[in-house]
């Protein structure tokens, strides 16, 4: 269900990333990404998140997902049906090194777990799936992150395609819930590890008063 992208209307501000963005689309989410909990234990340190994001954006998401962004203060990073996120081996091997020289010791290691839990834990039907939205640290609150998130949930909506999610950040609940997010699982990487929490939204259906 890749033909979901070309009935995705994303207007005058936002931007779809083409190869020439997908570095700045992974430094934007590197940079909103920051601070949260669960990146900070997988990769340690704001290089080795960056070190992550970057090769994921130019690899997986931008060539092969539907990926977009805000100017340079927002982007958001979605697969769907019939797309592919699978790392090739050159791929595969640079996130590998980046790991291994930017972020703190053992990434690796939790790398590998967090992917294996995520997979245990998703969805086997067609869905949309959010693998990142962030907006840079100097312009969150002032309400850019619904701006990035409505264009897909309204195809979802027109495709009766549900939405999945991984929230890393407890303090986003909120945001994803009043977007229509509903609690599945938690998902746990390694005992102790800042647990993931599975998220789902079900398409809703139009206002017939509209």
């Amino acid at each position: 269900m890749m033909e979901l992208a070309h009935d995705i209307d994303l207007g005058g501000t936002l931007t779809r990333a083409s190869r020439h963005d997908a570095r700045q689309v992974g430094e934007i989410t590197a940079d909103a990404f920051r601070d949260d909990p669960f990146n900070r234990w997988l990769l340690g340190t704001q290089a080795g998140i960056r070190g992550v994001f970057v090769p994921l954006a130019r690899h997986v998401y931008v060539p092969n997902g539907f990926s977009y962004r805000l100017g340079d203060e927002g982007a958001a990073m979605w697969m769907f049906p019939g797309g592919d996120d699978r790392l090739g081996f050159l791929a595969l091997q640079k996130l590998r090194f980046n790991a291994l020289f930017r972020a703190s010791n053992g990434a690796i290691g939790r790398i590998e777990h967090a992917v294996a839990a995520m997979e245990a834990a998703h969805p086997a039907f067609d869905h949309a799936y959010l693998f990142t939205i962030g907006v840079r640290a100097r312009s969150q609150g002032k309400g850019l992150g619904r701006r990035l998130m409505s264009p897909v949930l309204e195809a979802c909506d027109r495709a009766g395609l549900p939405a999945y999610l991984e929230n890393s950040n407890p303090r986003n609940h909120g945001f994803y819930r009043s977007c229509g997010f509903e609690h599945v699982q938690w998902i746990e990487a390694e005992p102790g590890a800042p647990p993931l929490e599975a998220m789902l939204r079900q398409p809703r259906a139009p206002d017939p008063a509209c």
